[in-house]
């Protein structure tokens, strides 16, 4: 017989007023268990209201906005665990009217939030929460238009609200931060944010963060970490911010018009309205879509960025394309204005960019498809560019206007090279060392103003130099088709009869006279024109037949 078999053995086998006197006292538990029960779950009936107020009042002085939660239980666990969801917050800007549109969407949602807490910190004025957990957050920002004015300030309200609720952490997963535009047909700028951790929130003190999200122009990965606050409630825009970030993997390709694959790192301090960024930009294969080609690109950079606008003050940016260095400043603004085409969303890119240590060739692989490129030489360069917002490739509506002074200039073509030496050989008055195999390579030089509009570059007051020759020229290249026709005149240091050999030279003497102008020997027009893969110098020049190829046919 085990124990339990003998402990009702002796309880059958006792008394009749023992087995009555047990039976009361197992009533009597279960009773007060019952009661102890039904006492619980009406001080949690109790309970979940004022808590529930809690939450709202804090959250609406926190904000001074309407809040709605839909709904807050109460379960008994480690603790007292609170689940909840429904939560919307109408506005978050500092203290504003709330929205004129009837219906208008909250700012702020919750899909579902759970915290533990103690019964004494329950009951406490101001209820200390170590963690909570958010799933579905959702930041609507909504235009600047449509959002309420600022209220007067009201003395009354100064200063940080009392809290209710204090929480050491939040963590948030499945979080979205979208930018409404007010444009017709224009999707929202959305912040995919996989998680989010916020500290010390409700204190009154700077909060840390750390979030992990994706930049949806240019598509990539971003780490950040630092800290935001005190909130200032009168001026968002003073609310202090300070962190590192870490972009990686940034897709190029989702800006229409360039490609390539983008890394940076950096640090940032100030205000949201008024942030200081520094870091530097890797990018080993930076393309346009008008070239076939890429180049390694770096920047190091210096930025003030309005973050309640995205505003950007580009203070310095030191980059190396290729071989060549450029320097820039500029500013990168919200584009409110209307065009024929109607409202023109995003933002204006203006900056003026310098090289001193430039290569043309860089430019050259970066902006046309031809293989190889034109010419090769140092670059000197001062340009405007401003790139306004809109769905055409960036090359097609970038527009830029310059200067620019090319030294050192060899063309990459050998057979238009040798037209080039060929020439100035001519325009010395060596016209036997034209054709010669062991004749010197000429370096020229050039300058000139360009600007450049819907993917069609415009050169004017081109000046060409050689030994023994002056060209001056204009026209215009076709990024996207690739093609270039430049057209001008020629002016040679020897007279027509020095420039060729034999019978001609002799012929042609007694006209070097008539022929000779403005102080030149001669003076022809010339005309250069190329595809992706040929180029053609021709000159209108006596034809010779020792001149080589393109050079002396006549003018198409």
């Amino acid at each position: 017989m085990n124990k339990t078999e003998a402990v009702l053995v002796e309880v059958v086998q006792r008394p009749r007023w023992w087995r009555r006197r047990w039976l009361a006292w197992t009533a009597g538990v279960i009773v007060v268990v019952a009661v102890a029960a039904l006492g619980l779950e009406w001080g949690m009936r109790q309970i979940q209201p004022m808590l529930r107020r809690k939450v709202v009042e804090t959250l609406s002085g926190r904000f001074h906005s309407p809040v709605e939660l839909d709904r807050l239980e109460l379960s008994m666990g480690h603790g007292l665990m609170v689940t909840g969801g429904g939560l919307r917050i109408l506005y978050l800007a500092g203290p504003t009217k709330p929205d004129p549109r009837p219906n208008a969407p909250p700012m702020l949602t919750v899909e579902h939030f759970e915290f533990s807490t103690g019964w004494r910190e329950l009951l406490r004025p101001t209820t200390r929460v170590v963690s909570v957990k958010v799933r579905g957050l959702r930041v609507r920002i909504p235009p600047k238009e449509e959002r309420g004015g600022a209220m007067p300030d009201d003395p009354k309200r100064r200063g940080q609200p009392r809290l209710g609720i204090v929480v050491d952490t939040i963590d948030c997963t499945d979080a979205k931060v979208m930018i409404v535009t007010s444009a017709p047909g224009n999707r929202p700028l959305e912040f995919a944010i996989s998680r989010l951790v916020l500290k010390d929130v409700g204190a009154m003190e700077p909060l840390s963060y750390e979030a992990v999200l994706v930049n949806p122009k240019p598509v990539g990965d971003v780490r950040s970490a630092g800290h935001l606050g005190p909130w200032q409630d009168d001026n968002p825009r003073e609310t202090p911010l300070n962190g590192s970030y870490e972009f990686t993997h940034a897709d190029l390709s989702s800006i229409h018009g360039i490609g390539g694959t983008l890394a940076s790192t950096g640090g940032f301090s100030g205000t949201l309205g008024n942030i200081a960024v520094e870091g530097v930009t890797d990018t080993p294969d930076f393309r346009l879509d008008v070239s076939d080609h890429a180049l390694p690109l770096h920047t190091e950079f210096r930025a003030v960025v309005d973050g309640t606008t995205g505003d950007t003050r580009l203070e310095a940016v030191k980059a190396r394309v290729g071989r060549s260095e450029l320097t820039a400043a500029g500013a990168v603004t919200r584009a409110d204005g209307v065009t024929q085409a109607g409202r023109m969303p995003g933002h204006t890119t203006d900056l003026h960019v310098v090289t001193e240590k430039g290569r043309i060739e860089d430019m050259l692989v970066l902006g046309l498809k031809a293989n190889p490129t034109l010419m090769r030489g140092v670059l000197a360069m001062r340009t405007h560019v401003v790139i306004p917002p809109g769905p055409v490739s960036v090359s097609r509506k970038m527009r830029l206007d310059g200067t620019f002074v090319i030294r050192g200039a060899e063309f990459n073509d050998p057979k238009m090279q040798q037209k080039v030496d060929a020439l100035s050989m001519r325009a010395q008055g060596k016209p036997k060392l034209a054709n010669a195999r062991d004749a010197e390579v000429v370096e020229s030089s050039m300058s000139g103003r360009f600007s450049q509009a819907d993917g069609v570059v415009e050169v004017s007051e081109l000046k060409y130099q050689m030994p023994g020759a002056q060209v001056q020229m204009e026209g215009k290249i076709e990024l996207v088709g690739s093609t270039f026709e430049l057209h001008g005149k020629v002016r040679t240091q020897a007279t027509a009869s020095q420039m060729t050999t034999g019978w001609k030279s002799l012929l042609l003497s007694p006209f070097d006279g008539l022929l000779k102008k403005n102080g030149a020997g001669l003076e022809l027009p010339v005309r250069v024109t190329g595809t992706r893969s040929t180029y053609d110098l021709r000159l209108d020049f006596p034809h010779d037949t020792h001149a080589p190829a393109g050079v002396g046919s006549p003018r198409k």
